[in-house]
């Protein structure tokens, strides 16, 4: 009995420290309410959505014709003989005296060979050609919106003790909810 007596001073300062360090607390407590309803908030976006477009699109276009000419038995005399002289009076613009004889001589020599092999060299040349009437793919991205809608939130209610509250969040609860209990004194 005598411990008895002797302890009972200590479990009541244990009990009144307990209970003054419970009243100065600042940490908040919680507890689980039941979730009543849950509603989704919705917010509408217009989406962007690109797609290719292609269409047949009617053209008119040339397609020329071209005929092969060998010139092997056509006379190059008059082209030699004019690629000569344009030759000879580019030669004569250079130099002075002697140097512009030997000049006036290989211009004409030149352009006499240059004018003879081009007038022989075979060649195509357009005889004609038609206009076609063809179609042709054409492509295109276009962008259109689509509107789409979003949750933002939920608007919830629960209840608490008998009590219905609503609140807001970002996530859907479930069936229960953690709440913050305060407990202020009256006055």
């Amino acid at each position: 009995m005598r411990t008895l007596v002797q302890s009972l001073p200590m479990f009541a300062a244990l009990l009144f420290t307990g209970s003054a360090n419970a009243w100065n607390d600042d940490q908040p407590e919680y507890d689980m309410a039941r979730v009543v309803s849950v509603d989704p908030i919705i917010d509408y976006v217009d989406e962007p959505v690109s797609r290719e477009v292609c269409w047949n699109e009617p053209v008119e276009r040339y397609e020329p014709e071209y005929r092969y000419e060998s010139r092997r038995h056509r006379d190059p005399t008059g082209a030699t003989l004019l690629g000569a002289l344009i030759g000879g009076a580019l030669g004569n613009t250079v130099g002075h005296g002697d140097g512009r004889r030997a000049a006036t001589i290989a211009g004409a020599v030149i352009g006499g060979a240059i004018a003879h092999d081009e007038a022989r060299r075979p060649r195509y040349r357009d005889v004609g050609g038609r206009y076609v009437r063809a179609e042709e793919q054409r492509c295109e991205v276009r962008t259109d919106y689509q509107r789409q809608e979003r949750v933002i939130g939920y608007d919830v209610s629960y209840d608490y003790r008998g009590r219905i509250y609503h609140t807001r969040t970002d996530h859907h609860p479930g069936d229960s909810i953690r709440v913050e209990v305060q407990v202020v004194a009256a006055p």
